[in-house]
């Protein structure tokens, strides 16, 4: 399992806001190109949200399920992207001064991808989270923001 960590500095009722916005995705999740429906009840057990990834026109229509959620402390998600495969995705929120830590854990659970030897596939992972943190980063932080004078 690759495990990926950032500091937020933003609070983790900031981080959830942004992950429970379904609608949001594709701008936090590196690959996630577009999101075609976000389920009402998202982001509560069992509930999907429906992406593509990949670049026209070779994406590939999929969905993400949420499989456990406590706002603001946990969110595990089974990513699917078939025929790749499957992948258990958690992130986790702690606390820490005003901001907060977030841990990214990802593997793959099922589909070929899964034969990929485990060094391959955490490497794989690893890299791709690096930004997917900075990403879900950004927007939590954007949202700590002041709202510039002049702006509407």
């Amino acid at each position: 399992m690759a495990v990926n960590r950032r500091f937020v500095d933003a609070p983790p009722e900031t981080v959830w806001e942004v992950l429970a916005d379904g609608w949001l995705y594709p701008v936090w999740v590196v690959g996630a190109t577009r999101l075609r429906d976000v389920e009402d009840a998202w982001p509560t057990r069992g509930s999907r949200i429906h992406h593509s990834v990949g670049v026209w026109p070779l994406a590939l229509d999929d969905d993400t399920e949420v499989l456990e959620a406590t706002p603001g402390v946990m969110l595990k998600l089974r990513a699917r992207l078939w025929p790749v495969g499957e992948a258990s995705v958690t992130i986790r929120m702690t606390a820490s001064g005003t901001g907060t830590d977030v841990e990214l854990e990802e593997d793959a659970v099922a589909g070929p991808v899964r034969l990929l030897p485990g060094p391959v596939r955490r490497l794989m992972f690893r890299v791709r989270n690096v930004e997917t943190l900075r990403r879900l980063a950004y927007v939590a932080e954007g949202r700590r923001q002041p709202t510039r004078a002049g702006s509407a």
